[in-house]
């Protein structure tokens, strides 16, 4: 119940042109496992039946374990880096920079992928912080949307 109205926000903060979708299918390269559902994902398309890139990926932690969700989350992350190459065949370049979460709502911890390399953010960022964390969210669409 917290997660949802965070990401909500983003959609608003950028008056629709974010979408916002929860427990969608995200079936980027089934040969080699990148294939399943998300459970959270930004993507820059004010139509909320379509996915574009940027797409930003985010995963809720189970039970509490923000660790434990690291692997998937990760996993995510190359989906919607392969994702986000495809479209912008068509589209414009695609962003060096990839950027996802794992969440409990309550707890952020953020990572960003640049080619192969994965960081994780050593900080944790807590709902009380909630402008930072709508800060690192809304930072793939600034430069998407930025005029």
């Amino acid at each position: 119940m917290i997660i949802a109205p965070v990401l909500l926000e983003i959609r608003r903060m950028f008056k629709s042109q974010v979408g916002y979708f929860s427990g969608t299918e995200f079936s980027v390269g089934p040969e080699v496992g990148l294939n399943g559902y998300c459970e959270y994902i930004l993507t820059a398309s004010s139509e909320l039946y379509e996915i574009r890139s940027p797409v930003i990926t985010l995963v809720e932690a189970k039970n509490e374990n923000i660790k434990g969700g690291l692997g998937q989350c990760i996993a995510e992350m190359v989906a919607a880096q392969r994702f986000n190459i495809a479209q912008a065949q068509t589209e414009t370049k695609p962003q060096d920079i990839l950027y996802s979460a794992v969440t409990t709502g309550v707890a952020w911890k953020f990572l960003q992928i640049i080619g192969t390399q994965v960081t994780i953010d050593r900080d944790d960022y807590y709902i009380k912080e909630i402008n930072q964390i709508l800060g690192i969210l809304a930072y793939p669409f600034h430069q998407r949307f930025a005029h």
